[in-house]
């Protein structure tokens, strides 16, 4: 079931579609991909967009109107429509189901009976659309609370394993806007960044998002930072939250390397996503850091519930605190480990190739691409797989051996 429906309208008249385009910037679950004031050019704009859903105000001329809804459920079956008017004549009624209307509605509008009709539309939409394949887009914020935990090489080599799956269409965002670096770790000299993105909001489509983004060989998207140190306010978060939203109505994963400086677009990020992965490495700093961070986000709307510990570079030889001593300190469990490779690491990094092209039977990229399955579990899943790592003796052996 899709969260995000992504919506074309159109309506000759501009007091009623610029009525209904606030009401539809105002709904997080849509996504206004366009809009048109002549029913004769609709069509294309059906065939260049694709929504999930036309919009279709009837009433500056209900003969064509009805023939036009005719022309997108024969040429466009896997789009819904959905008409409203003001009229309340059952013929109309009558006609425009029978053409293939999905919904009616009346104007003006009712909020509640919109969502509704959006909910029993939703329910009927199944595969594919875009790059996502029809599902919802899932969110990983990744956080590192200090320099060099290695958060970056996480996002980068998370979304290239998932990328490695044909259904998976990852894409990274750097939200890093001052020292951001998935560009280097890809090896990618991006034509536009997230700032050619920001000043064109206001007209921003899946088209233009699609072309503001860079494709790795590995099957990876990148919208990376701008070239030129920015500050957070670059971006609003009310922007950042319809560029993601955007994203996740069109890729299967959206992985977001965010700064340490928990701004309004650090937090914008985490509040909208799926998870949190919090990198930390077994040394006092990083453990005490940990322990501030969620308590932080105790108080920032409850969003330490989505929080997961991931402790990269296990065993690393000059750590003097042991797994069960972090354990004790941070108060949680810890939800995976990622084994120290060092060598392995500086090299992808160095030749700007992830770990799955580089070393891909590495101890390192095998035990990402694990943890590529465990973010795959729904909450059940992974409550059994957890027990079942425990009654065996060793945390987090089933996976990361």
């Amino acid at each position: 079931m899709k969260s995000v429906l992504r919506i074309a309208t159109v309506d000759p008249n501009e007091a009623t579609r610029n009525s209904l385009k606030s009401l539809l910037l105002g709904i997080d679950t849509v996504w206004l991909e366009a809009e048109c004031s002549r029913y004769e050019f609709f069509m294309d704009v059906i065939r260049q967009t694709q929504p999930d859903i036309a919009l279709v105000n009837v009433d500056s001329n209900p003969r064509e109107a009805v023939e036009l809804i005719g022309h997108i459920t024969s040429a466009a079956p896997q789009c819904a429509v959905l008409v409203i008017s003001q009229s309340q004549e059952g013929a109309l009624i009558l006609q425009v189901m029978r053409h293939g209307a999905s919904e009616f509605l009346n104007l003006p509008l009712q909020l509640d009976d919109f969502i509704a009709a959006l909910d029993r539309i939703r329910a009927t939409l199944g595969g594919g659309d875009g790059d996502g394949g029809g599902h919802a887009g899932k969110i990983f914020t990744v956080v590192g609370v200090g320099g060099g935990v290695g958060s970056t090489s996480l996002s980068v080599n998370l979304a290239a394993a998932l990328a490695q799956n044909p259904a998976n269409s990852p894409v990274i965002i750097d939200l890093d806007l001052t020292l951001g670096d998935a560009d280097v770790w890809l090896d990618i000299i991006p034509d536009y960044t997230i700032r050619d993105v920001s000043e064109n909001i206001s007209r921003l489509d899946y088209g233009l998002l699609k072309r503001s983004l860079t494709r790795h060989d590995c099957g990876v998207f990148l919208l990376p930072r701008p070239v030129e140190v920015e500050g957070q306010d670059l971006v609003r978060p009310d922007d950042l939250r319809r560029i993601l939203a955007l994203l996740k109505a069109t890729f299967s994963h959206l992985i977001i390397d965010v700064s340490k400086s928990f701004g309004p677009l650090d937090m914008a990020a985490m509040g909208v996503s799926d998870k949190i992965l919090l990198v930390t490495q077994l040394d006092l700093t990083c453990l005490r850091n940990v322990v501030r961070v969620i308590q932080y986000l105790d108080q920032t709307e409850g969003l330490d519930k989505k929080v997961e510990i991931i402790v990269n570079r296990m065993g690393l030889e000059d750590t003097d605190i042991s797994l069960s001593k972090a354990l004790e300190t941070i108060g949680r469990e810890v939800f995976w480990q990622l084994p120290n490779d060092y060598a392995t690491m500086v090299g992808s990094r160095n030749n700007g190739v992830p770990l799955s092209q580089f070393a891909p039977k590495s101890r390192l990229a095998r035990s990402i691409l694990d943890l590529t399955k465990r973010l795959s579990m729904n909450d059940d899943e992974h409550a059994l797989a957890t027990a079942t790592e425990k009654k065996k003796g060793g945390l987090f052996g089933l996976f990361s051996k």
